[in-house]
């Protein structure tokens, strides 16, 4: 049975890999890893079937180990991290399982000072614990109730400055995204929305609330066409991801958002670091770099891009995967902060095709994966390629004059994940046909 026990967060199928009783453990194992006893300790949850039974788990856990737990109910992942700053508690969790289909359930932790809780940092020992069903017991713990959803709104909109009025597509996939926009919606000038699945249903009756799969924005792509939108925006279940489409209903790929919004801080901020994770298009450090900016590459996972974004006081970092992260938001990542900055972004161009025409000069597979007996064997056979230079940041990157390619294992999935580019698309697909080859061999 696969282990729920990842290396940034947890995640498994509810109940056979992850049952309340777990999520009991986990809870008590969190409060004795980060020492949280005596402390006030925040936990919401999303949209997920599974999420009521988990966290009422998860929260007796701690309590049982003397946390004030703060429970600020059902929100998005970023409107948790908002919560711990708005009501200073040590960290916070969020029951979610993140973008994954409806059969799951998870957990993402927060240590004190906002740090992702992952491999390196406290997962091994909780899972350890928790496994081991070590408990503790202390005096002092207790449930307190509190509502931050509009104050969250509040700071967002703070955000909103668009040039003109602007009339956006948002496809919640039935995620909590739907909840948080009747909030803020209200805040908001010059904005129309036309919303698609903003009901939250755990069970994702129309589409899994994934962005990243091409299938899961066609609605999307075909209501901006109709309704001759700006531009349209998915979200995922828990809200931390979004992912956009242009004025013609094609999709932006993540990498290249991340160019856009890396060229907004570099205006703000002239010189700043901007982090990018190693799967993106090489467009993105030339962008970074003719701007005057610092580009720093990171390894793919919220742990390492945010410990990566403190180390190198970067103003923000992307991911291929629409997770976008802020130094102003705490270091972690919001899908409604970037969502309002690219707002801003499109509503000062021509149109959003306009914006991203330029940044196209190379051709991406987007990311593929295989499933494979030993990723560390194919990893040695691809590292033998000849001519190429090695970088083992995460996985194996191979650079050459004109095409590079990066295959990892999954820390979510039984599968190695492979992202390719190169200058042309027949070489592209030529390198692709060479290397998918050497993978399944």
């Amino acid at each position: 049975m696969p282990d729920p026990f990842k290396a940034y967060d947890i995640r498994g199928l509810y109940p056979q890999e992850l049952n309340e009783s777990l999520a009991y453990q986990i809870g008590n194992a969190t409060a004795q890893v980060l020492e949280l006893t005596g402390k006030r300790y925040t936990v919401g949850r999303d949209m997920r079937i599974s999420g009521p039974a988990l966290k009422q788990a998860f929260i007796k856990g701690l309590v049982d180990a003397g946390v004030i737990v703060i429970d600020v109910g059902m929100l998005s992942t970023p409107a948790v991290t908002f919560a711990m700053h708005h009501l200073g508690t040590e960290g916070g969790a969020q029951i979610t399982a993140s973008h994954n289909p409806a059969p799951y359930g998870g957990v993402k932790i927060t240590a004190p000072g906002f740090k992702p809780v992952g491999a390196g940092s406290g997962m091994e020992e909780i899972e350890v614990i928790a496994r081991s069903a070590k408990i503790v017991k202390a005096p002092g713990g207790r449930i307190e109730e509190a509502v931050t959803l509009d104050a969250y709104a509040e700071y967002l909109a703070k955000l909103w400055a668009p040039a003109k009025p602007m009339k956006i597509v948002v496809d919640g996939g039935n995620g909590i995204i739907g909840t948080l926009f009747q909030h803020l919606l209200p805040k908001l000038k010059n904005i129309t929305i036309i919303p698609m699945n903003f009901d939250p249903d755990g069970r994702f009756p129309v589409h899994e609330a994934n962005p990243l799969k091409a299938e899961n924005l066609k609605d999307l792509q075909a209501a901006v066409k109709a309704h001759k939108a700006d531009f349209g925006a998915g979200f995922d279940g828990d809200g931390d991801r979004c992912a956009l489409v242009d004025e013609n209903g094609t999709i932006i790929s993540c990498d290249m958002t991340t160019a856009l919004l890396g060229k907004y801080f570099l205006a703000k901020e002239p010189g700043a670091t901007i982090a990018y994770d190693l799967r993106s298009s090489k467009v993105v450090k030339e962008f970074v770099e003719e701007l005057g900016g610092k580009a720093v590459e990171t390894r793919v996972g919220h742990s390492y891009i945010k410990k990566t974004l403190k180390e190198h006081h970067a103003a923000f970092a992307g991911e291929l995967s629409g997770h976008y992260y802020f130094r102003d938001f705490w270091g972690a990542d919001s899908g409604l902060y970037a969502f309002l900055l690219l707002g801003n972004i499109v509503s000062q161009a021509p149109s959003c095709s306009s914006l991203v025409k330029p940044l196209l000069k190379y051709h991406h597979t987007g990311e593929i994966n295989f499933k494979v007996a030993d990723s560390n064997a194919v990893i040695e056979r691809l590292k033998a390629i000849p001519g190429g230079k090695i970088e083992e940041l995460d996985g194996v990157t191979i650079r050459f004059s004109d095409w590079w390619f990066n295959l990892r294992s999954s820390n979510t999935e039984p599968v190695v994940r492979l992202n390719l580019e190169a200058d042309s698309a027949e070489l592209m697909q030529t390198k692709l046909t060479e290397i998918k080859a050497i993978i399944t061999k």
